[in-house]
């Protein structure tokens, strides 16, 4: 019934209304689509150009506010895009822009070759450059110096501008000073904190001295040494405040940030890396020669018939054998890399040597859903070495190595008429032949750096992190003189030391992400505490069993002998610390970072227990306005300004308080039989008030990209201030001491001035598919002033040799840079060849009241250039290094080569011989004996060749270099190297720039093969 009302209602034949009945469904649904492709949710995965998940990665629907992020599986979910363009963009890769066309998308990413885009390593987290505000350089492994390098503060050298490093000695293994835009300090250094994957280290010693047996002391192993520098994937050094104020107490320096490998996305790769090293001394002292020796003398007894050059007598050709293995995975949830290494390098100087034995395992995985929990261990340890050579810092006018080689008569032979050593039978006086074969000095390291982090995301965007660490050390080292036919200890002495190391590292912390439309927010917070453990002892025997007699005092030291002291230390120090940071950046343009730390240290007072450490940084990113996207040239341009404050509290332990000694001078007689009893005497006046020396600085900075990063670079003025310097400077009438530990605050006055202009440019100068060729120069001026000191002077940098005990060379006085030289001006010779000095005050006498202050040892100008082409299979780079404005003086010319040896039976450098002076002219300090130590260094050259074998598709590579480090020198100065610098330390103010002696650098030739499978 219904069929017929309805056919009489309408009326319509059955097929029309069919026709009809279509046409509306077909509209209807017409519309439904198109609400599909402009509403419905798209699903899709980002990956790399390997097909890994990229993490993090921004999904957003273009010229919107509409975003997400990709999860830990690369997987993201967009409402209301279908039908409309996504922008995928990554850090370290290019932007895509992708049509949304259906509902799943997947993505892949291909990396930016943009210099902006880099990922660098800071404090407690990562930051693409683009974004980062502080002054901050990152060096990668492809980057690092090339050649023989037992430690990680040797791969800086050259590479960064502002950053100086230089060797206290060309020994293996041998100390070395690492400087950040200048000397800020008079008494506790100018090192930089080192992090090793999250765990600052201390700057302390982790092995001992070398002990006086006759021949002065010397300073100890480089404590980095440890580490397998085949292990570091990069090093960020954080130089400006912005950058290291986040490290609070411990940031006045400067702070280098070491990362060690990880498992790469991809395949697992297995590495193999052999080198043979062959070194010589790569610069002699040009000496008389025997027979220019006779012509000069006019006593012949001092002629003793032989012919020796001594310094070939106890330089040789020494080996480097070095061998490496890794090998490292990523997998979904996860990686790994472990690592073994064994160096074996031979000195210069016969009988010395650096071993060294390590192990790495890096280990990382993830648990739950999408990766929420990550936990990563990072290990190392390591067994270094070092048999040693009778060298020193403090040996004065005898009984030090190079010095007897340098002034011994060259017509004295090694050896007299029955085979045995000659005895030159004369005080002060060796042969160096006898002195190598006397001596024995060993050193033992291990060491232990390992830390544990885990990471929990909470929610989105806010993530909770701890890192756990420990850094152990123990080291011996056995100094022996054996029974000898000198004056040095003649019946034998043996000394060991040892040092005892710990350091303990808990941080929690929070690490917080958003980006919401424009708006971009990272943020940390969190607590740090760390404990360091120190200790040591020390015992001496004299009266050994002769050499080759019985068993080595260090095996056994009661077989022979008679204990003649025994010594140790104990102490502990803490450090707690809370500290935040935030960084914000508006529609990638305009950048903002903040930061404070407080620290909390036992070193200091207890009215400043806590120090507090500021930083305020802008950034703008010119590039992505509107009126410079119109310029092609233009890639990136940003302007950066950074303000902050940062501590030094590398000071002696319990300098705040009171110290106390017992003394017969303050005894009495307490009983009636007349026995004196020890009274006490105050020997520290307690200061509860001292606190940190803290630094001040600011800093300008510009950043860019020209020409699709044909030309790059980075520009930067730095002005840095330290103040509340720690001295020890004479104490108020009725103290009970002479002398007070103070803070040169506003009570007393006194700070350092460093400032300077940095630059890095850089240039792809071709890239193309056979031939690249990159080149970066780096430079840095550098102005330093001592300004408003509450005394007149304070001297320091210890002069040895005969007749000089007492003399310094170093000044720090108002006006002058830190360290600048203070001594008599020498103005020629008279016609007897007699020494003219100037004479200031002209009241006719020459003595202390005529010295005169000169220019300092910190070089007003430092470089580096660095090149690096390819070529098909073939590789070449170089390096070159140089620095101007800055003094040496030449201690070991004073010492052991000056003209007064020629009437002594000794020999004499040409270049004081060719001056004309008198032989009877006494050593005495002088403008003479300082030298300009600038230079320009080729300090390594590499070519290298990679076999690539097509039906092999297993071999990734076989790669065979040549090497060559430290392969000539530019330079007037007339000493072994111009980059040198000798601890001369007086009252514990740090000496600059004086050359005693110092074990000569070496000139290597490496040959070497890469296996990478």
């Amino acid at each position: 019934m219904m069929q017929g009302l309805y056919s009489i209602k309408f009326r319509l034949p059955q097929h029309l209304f069919q026709k009809m009945l279509l046409s509306a469904l077909l509209v209807v649904s017409a519309f439904a689509v198109s609400a599909q492709q402009t509403g419905r949710t798209v699903s899709g995965r980002v990956t790399d150009e390997t097909n890994q998940a990229l993490t993090g990665a921004t999904v957003k629907e273009q010229n919107s506010s509409n975003a997400v992020s990709t999860d830990a599986k690369g997987a993201f979910k967009l409402n209301n895009v279908k039908g409309k363009t996504l922008e995928v963009s990554f850090i370290g890769y290019k932007t895509k822009l992708v049509p949304a066309g259906s509902d799943v998308v997947n993505i892949s990413l291909e990396p930016d070759a943009s210099m902006m885009d880099e990922v660098m390593v800071v404090g407690y987290g990562k930051q693409a450059k683009k974004d980062v505000t502080g002054a901050v350089t990152q060096l990668d492994a492809a980057n690092f110096r090339q050649g023989v390098v037992t430690s990680a503060d040797n791969l800086l050298q050259g590479k960064i501008a502002g950053v100086r490093v230089v060797a206290g000695s060309g020994e293996p293994g041998g100390g070395v000073d690492v400087s950040i835009r200048g000397t800020g300090s008079i008494r506790s250094g100018s090192t930089p904190l080192f992090v090793v994957d999250g765990v600052p280290l201390t700057n302390d010693d982790v092995s001992p001295g070398g002990s006086n047996v006759g021949f002065g002391s010397s300073r100890a192993k480089n404590p980095l040494n440890f580490l397998n520098t085949s292990d570091i994937e990069s090093i960020s050094v954080l130089k400006d405040a912005s950058a290291a104020a986040i490290y609070g107490a411990r940031g006045s320096n400067g702070v280098v940030i070491v990362t060690t490998k990880k498992g790469k996305s991809g395949q697992g790769s297995f590495t193999y890396d052999s080198y043979l090293g062959l070194s010589n001394v790569a610069h002699k002292l040009d000496l008389l020669t025997a027979d220019e020796y006779r012509a000069a003398i006019k006593d012949k007894a001092f002629d003793h018939g032989g012919n020796t050059d001594w310094q070939d007598v106890i330089y040789r050709q020494a080996r480097t054998l070095n061998n490496s293995v890794s090998f490292s995975k990523a997998t979904n949830t996860g990686n790994y890399y472990v690592s073994a290494a064994q160096m074996d390098q031979e000195g210069i100087v016969k009988n010395s040597e650096f071993k060294r034995t390590s192990a790495r395992i890096n280990a990382s995985e993830s648990f739950l859903d999408d990766k929420r929990l990550k936990i990563g261990i990072n290990l190392t340890g390591s067994e270094t070495r070092d048999d040693g050579v009778p060298t020193s810092d403090d040996g004065g006018s005898n009984g030090q190595l190079i010095i007897q080689a340098l002034m011994s008569n060259p017509t004295r032979s090694v050896y007299d008429n029955n085979g045995n050593f000659t005895n030159f039978n004369a005080n002060a006086h060796y042969n160096p032949a006898y002195l190598l074969d006397i001596y024995r000095d060993r050193t033992r390291t291990l060491r232990v750096l390992g830390n544990m982090d885990l990471s929990f995301r909470i929610i989105k965007g806010l993530e909770y992190k701890f890192n756990l660490g420990l850094d152990r050390s123990v080291g011996e080292r056995n100094t022996t003189i054996f029974p000898n036919i000198t004056d040095l200890n003649p019946t034998g002495r043996y000394v060991q030391t040892n040092v005892d190391s710990k350091s303990t590292l808990m941080e929690h912390y929070l690490n917080y992400s958003l980006l919401t439309g424009k708006h971009k927010i990272d943020a940390v917070a969190g607590f740090s505490y760390q404990k360091f453990e120190r200790g040591g002892t020390g015992f001496t025997i004299i009266g050994l069993a002769g050499k080759g007699t019985g068993v080595l005092p260090e095996n056994n030291p009661g077989y022979a002998g008679t204990q003649n002291g025994v010594t140790g230390f104990a102490q502990i120090n803490e450090l707690q610390s809370y500290f935040s940071r935030i960084n914000y950046a508006y529609d990638n343009k305009y950048l903002l970072t903040a930061s404070v730390r407080a620290d909390g240290s036992t070193r200091f007072g207890a009215n400043n227990k806590y120090g507090y450490f500021p930083s305020f940084a802008l950034g703008w990113n010119i590039a992505r306005e509107d009126f410079l996207k119109t310029i092609p040239v233009v890639n990136e341009l940003k302007l950066r300004a950074s303000w902050g404050q940062t501590g030094n509290q590398e000071v002696q332990n319990k300098l705040t308080q009171a110290s106390y000694a017992l003394s017969p001078n303050q005894g009495y007689y307490l009983n009636n039989d007349l026995t004196l009893v020890n009274g006490i005497n105050v020997i520290r006046t307690p200061n509860p008030d001292l606190k940190w020396e803290v630094v001040t600085q600011y800093n300008v900075g510009l950043d860019f990209e020209l020409f699709k990063g044909k030309l790059y670079g980075t520009l930067d003025y730095f002005n840095k201030t330290t103040t509340d310097a720690i001295l020890n400077i004479p104490a108020p009438v009725l103290s009970p001491t002479n002398d007070i530990w103070v803070n040169l605050d506003g009570n007393y006055g006194g700070k350092i001035v460093n400032k300077g202009f940095e630059f890095m440019l850089g240039s792809k100068l071709i890239s193309n598919s056979k031939f690249n060729w990159n080149v970066d120069v780096n430079g840095a001026t550098l102005n330093n002033k001592v300004k408003d000191l509450p005394i007149s002077e304070i001297t320091s940098g210890v002069i040895s040799g005969p007749g000089l005990s007492g003399v310094t060379a170093n000044i720090y006085k108002n006006g002058y840079a830190a360290g600048s030289f203070y001594m008599l001006e020498h103005i020629g010779f008279d016609s007897k060849g007699n020494n003219i000095f100037r004479d200031v005050n002209g009241d006719g006498v020459i003595d202390n009241n005529d010295k005169v202050i000169f220019q300092g040892a910190i070089p007003t100008f430092t470089y580096g250039l660095n090149s690096q082409m390819t070529y098909g299979n073939f590789d070449f780079s170089f390096s070159i290094i140089g620095q101007t404005g800055a003094y040496l003086v030449n201690n070991t010319g004073l010492n052991a080569l000056n003209m007064n040896n020629l009437a002594s039976d000794r020999n004499v450098s040409k270049h004081y011989f060719d001056m004309g002076a008198n032989p009877a002219n006494p050593p005495q300090l002088s403008s003479l004996y300082l030298e300009k130590s600038d230079f320009i260094r080729l300090n390594s050259v590499r070519l290298g060749y990679n076999i690539k074998v097509k039906q092999l598709s297993w071999l990734q590579g076989l790669g065979l270099y040549v090497t060559g480090q430290n392969l000539f020198t530019i330079t007037n100065y007339s000493g072994y190297d111009p980059l040198i610098n000798s601890p001369k330390a007086a009252n514990g103010n740090q000496s600059i720039g004086i050359d005693y002696t110092s074990y000569p650098t070496a000139r290597t030739i490496i040959f070497g093969a890469t296996l990478k499978l």
